[in-house]
């Protein structure tokens, strides 16, 4: 089996100590062992670890079925949902569809991953003249963005087509018996999907969670499906030199030990933008616990060179960079001679717009790393759905086996709940009275 994806680690070799790798190894076995025999902290949730070869058939073939119908119904789908209730779907449709999409194109739109009254209310003044339907996923129902969102938009959707209809129209993506949104999706009749007991949310774009959006927008997630299932086969080997997962586990644990404090994700296509999002909450829920683990980034290059280019050059030297780059672009241009040349491009005649953004790459890498900033190029062959699930499988056992070489679990986020307590408490949710009296003291 050949490599798939090319993954180019020379930029970041001269930056940690050779026998540091061969000393991690031991490390690396054990972490992975752990997580290969589900023996280490939040076990319960590794179902995404065999989800390639083990998902649910018959669900899968109703998630088809059920896309054709929300396609032919609607011309609009509105997901909503917080983080991995989104990012996933939001990271693969971004990913995989045109940039600028014709009029008539389905949409799938994103609500309830804001508190924003303004950008709700503007999308209900764009959805009041087009026909959608509603994909709400949320395991509990009760998570307030979500929740929030779901109360203005299913009125709005009832109003509209009445009860009865706009019934068929929504899509819930829940728990499988118990819940908030579980009850009225029963209650009310509404196609419901399973968010397994075993996968957590930031590891859930696999599941329904989000391939019905993603199948939604019209993407193969055949295809995508197969892309993970070829990454599990293919990383199975536990030495480093033959594992890109665990070269990249290894590297950037020990540049974190070597005071690389921050890690940058980094892209040369606008389309991954929303990859790096999914990723900064796959790594930042999964590692920074305890007072311990990387902090993650992003910046689109070379759009970002313009503002965060100067600090990454000459500013403390506290990160490194995981690169991604696109090796075959879909499209690209040839830029032209001109006559004047006031411009001085004449030089670039014949060349393409590729070919100067991946000049433009090999370039800030090497000034990079002459500035003291590691870096580690993940060379993707094409845009493809079968690129996403395999990078996205590659992240994902990444980030398992770099949690238990933390020794934190990386399937819990008890920090995020700190915040939501001190706005129940502000907000005079019953239960809260007291955390409100404290909080109001130290204002």
């Amino acid at each position: 089996m050949e490599k798939y994806l090319n993954i180019d680690f020379r930029h970041a070799m001269p930056f940690i100590d050779e026998n540091g790798l061969t000393k991690i190894q031991k490390e690396i076995n054990k972490a992975r062992s752990i997580l290969d025999n589900k023996s280490g902290e939040g076990n319960e949730y590794l179902g995404w670890l065999d989800l390639p070869i083990d998902y649910d058939k018959d669900e899968f073939e109703k998630i088809l079925t059920a896309a054709k119908k929300i396609r032919k119904q609607s011309r609009i789908l509105v997901v909503v949902g917080i983080g991995g209730s989104y990012l996933g779907a939001k990271a693969a449709i971004e990913f995989l569809k045109p940039y600028f999409q014709k009029r008539k194109n389905f949409e799938v739109i994103f609500a309830g991953q804001n508190l924003s009254s303004t950008y709700l209310k503007e999308l209900l003044d764009y959805l009041e003249d087009k026909d959608f339907s509603i994909n709400v996923i949320s395991k509990s129902g009760t998570t307030t963005e979500p929740a929030i969102a779901f109360r203005v938009l299913k009125e709005a959707i009832e109003n509209k087509y009445g009860f009865e209809e706009a019934k068929e129209r929504i899509y819930a993506t829940t728990d499988k018996s118990q819940g908030a949104l579980r009850k009225l999706a029963d209650k009310n009749g509404y196609e419901t999907f399973i968010v397994p007991d075993n996968v957590g949310g930031r590891y859930s774009v696999l599941t329904a969670v989000g391939l019905l959006p993603i199948a939604a927008a019209g993407i193969n997630i055949r295809n995508m499906i197969k892309g993970a299932r070829t990454a599990r086969s293919f990383y199975r080997k536990k030495s480093i030199i033959q594992n890109d997962v665990h070269m990249y586990v290894a590297i950037r644990n020990l540049l974190y030990r070597n005071d690389k404090s921050v890690e940058m994700l980094i892209n040369y296509e606008p389309r991954l933008n929303y990859f790096a999002e999914w990723w900064k909450q796959l790594f930042g829920e999964s590692e920074g616990k305890d007072h311990k683990g990387l902090f993650v980034g992003s910046a689109s290059f070379t759009t970002d060179l313009h503002s965060l280019g100067q600090y990454i050059q000459d500013g403390e030297r506290i990160m490194f960079e995981t690169i991604l780059n696109i090796s075959k672009p879909e499209s690209n241009l040839i830029i032209k001679s001109d006559e004047l040349d006031l411009d001085g491009l004449n030089y670039l005649t014949g060349k393409t717009v590729d070919y100067v953004n991946s000049q433009a790459l090999k370039g800030t890498i090497l000034a990079h790393k002459d500035g003291g900033v590691p870096g580690i190029v993940i060379n993707i062959p094409e845009v493809s759905a079968y690129s996403f699930g395999y990078l996205a499988y590659f992240f994902e056992l990444a980030c398992g086996i770099s949690g238990y070489m933390l020794e934190v679990n990386p399937f819990n986020q008890p920090g995020v709940e700190a915040y939501k307590k001190n706005m129940f408490a502000l907000l005079g949710k019953p239960g809260y009275e007291q955390l409100r009296k404290d909080l109001q003291k130290k204002e």
